[in-house]
């Protein structure tokens, strides 16, 4: 199984409800915080709708 290392880069202040509702969706919810998810088409989905609030560390087979 893949797995992608998600840090949160970006401050959901200010920031569409959809946009923080996606934060919370991907398990990260204050700065600098980091998750390993699965590297499925609905995880990518979510770390490209909002690219300016995290991004991608690492990517593991």
């Amino acid at each position: 199984m893949a797995t992608i290392v998600v840090k949160q880069i970006g401050s959901p202040i200010r920031r569409p409800a959809s946009q923080r509702a996606t934060l919370k969706g991907l398990g990260l919810n204050k700065m600098h915080r980091t998750r390993e998810l699965e590297d499925t088409p609905s995880v990518r989905g979510m770390v490209n709708s909002i690219p300016h609030l995290v991004q991608i560390v690492e990517e593991k087979a």
